[in-house]
C-alpha cells in the first residue's frame, strides 16, 4: 500500500515533468471546470502537478484553497492512482464551487482516471524472460 503522505517525490516539480504530461497524455479526464491529463510513470507512486491560473481563479486565496483541496483529495486517493503523473488544469468556474463540491468532484475524477490505470509491465517481462 502506498503511504498517504504528500512529499516532494509525489509532486511534479520542474517544467520538464509538466511538459512530458502536456505533450503526450495517455489519459484525459474532463470534468466540470477542470481537466485531468495523465501519463504513466515508471514509479511505484503517482505524482501530481497543478495548473491553476489567474484567468481561471482570480484571487490567490481561491487558488490556494483549491490547491489545498485538490492535494488532500489526491493524497487520500493516491493508492488507486499508482503509476500516473497527473496534471490538473483548472478552468473558469472552479473557484465558485464549495469545498464539499470540489472534494466530491475530484473523488469521481480520480475513480475515472484509475479505470484507465496503466498495467505494470515488469511482471510480464519477467515471466517472458524466464522461459528463454
Amino acid at each position: 500500500m502506498v503511504s498517504r503522505d504528500f512529499g516532494r517525490e509525489k509532486r511534479l516539480l520542474v517544467p520538464r515533468q509538466f511538459k512530458a504530461v502536456f505533450d503526450s497524455p495517455t489519459a484525459k479526464v474532463p470534468g466540470k471546470h477542470v481537466l485531468l491529463l495523465a501519463r504513466p510513470n515508471d514509479l511505484e507512486h503517482p505524482r501530481l502537478g497543478l495548473v491553476i491560473g489567474k484567468k481561471s481563479v482570480k484571487l490567490s486565496v481561491g487558488r490556494n484553497r483549491l490547491k489545498r483541496l485538490i492535494r488532500d483529495s489526491f493524497r487520500l486517493n493516491q493508492d488507486s492512482l499508482a503509476g500516473w503523473d497527473v496534471v490538473v488544469v483548472a478552468r473558469k468556474g472552479l473557484g465558485e464551487l464549495e469545498n464539499a463540491e470540489v472534494t466530491q468532484q475530484f473523488g469521481k475524477l480520480w475513480k475515472r482516471l484509475a479505470r484507465n490505470r496503466p498495467q505494470p509491465q515488469s511482471g510480464v517481462k519477467a515471466a517472458g524472460n524466464s522461459h528463454a
